[in-house]
C-alpha cells in the first residue's frame, strides 16, 4: 500500500510543478534602453565586423608574399642544385678527358711494342687489350 501511496504522491507533484513555475515568471516589457543598447550593440558589431574584414585582408596580403617568397626560394634551391650537378659533370669530363688521351696513347704504344716482343703480346691478349 505504501508503494502505491508515494507514487500517487510523486504523480501529484509531477502534475503541478509546470503551473507553480508559470507564476513564478515575471515578463518584463522592452523599454527604450534596451532597444538603444541593441543599436549601440548592433553599430559595434559593424564596426567589429569592418575590422575583422580589415584583418583578413592583410592577413592574405601576407600569404601571398609568403607564397611568393617561398616560390623564389624554392626555385633558388633547385637552380643551386641543378647548377651544382652540372657543375660536377662538367669538371668530372674534363678532368678525365687528359687521362683518357693518355691512356689511349699508352695502349697504341704498348700494341706498336708486342708486334715486335711476343711475351708482350701474350700479355696483352690476357688482359684482353690485343
Amino acid at each position: 500500500m505504501k508503494p502505491h501511496l508515494l507514487i500517487l504522491l510523486f504523480c501529484l507533484t509531477m502534475l503541478t510543478l509546470p503551473a507553480l513555475a508559470q507564476e513564478q515568471q515575471v515578463v518584463v516589457p522592452y523599454t527604450l534602453a534596451d532597444r538603444d543598447r541593441a543599436i549601440r550593440t548592433e553599430a559595434n558589431m559593424e564596426a567589429l565586423n569592418k575590422r575583422i574584414d580589415g584583418i583578413q585582408m592583410q592577413m592574405n596580403r601576407m600569404g601571398d608574399k609568403f607564397d611568393s617568397y617561398f616560390m623564389w626560394g624554392f626555385g633558388l634551391v633547385l637552380m643551386s642544385i641543378f647548377g651544382l650537378i652540372g657543375f660536377v659533370i662538367y669538371d668530372r669530363r674534363t678532368t678525365l678527358a687528359p687521362v683518357e688521351n693518355k691512356t689511349e696513347r699508352i695502349i697504341k704504344a704498348l700494341k706498336e711494342a708486342a708486334e715486335k716482343d711476343p711475351a708482350l703480346r701474350d700479355a696483352l691478349k690476357k688482359v684482353a687489350l690485343w
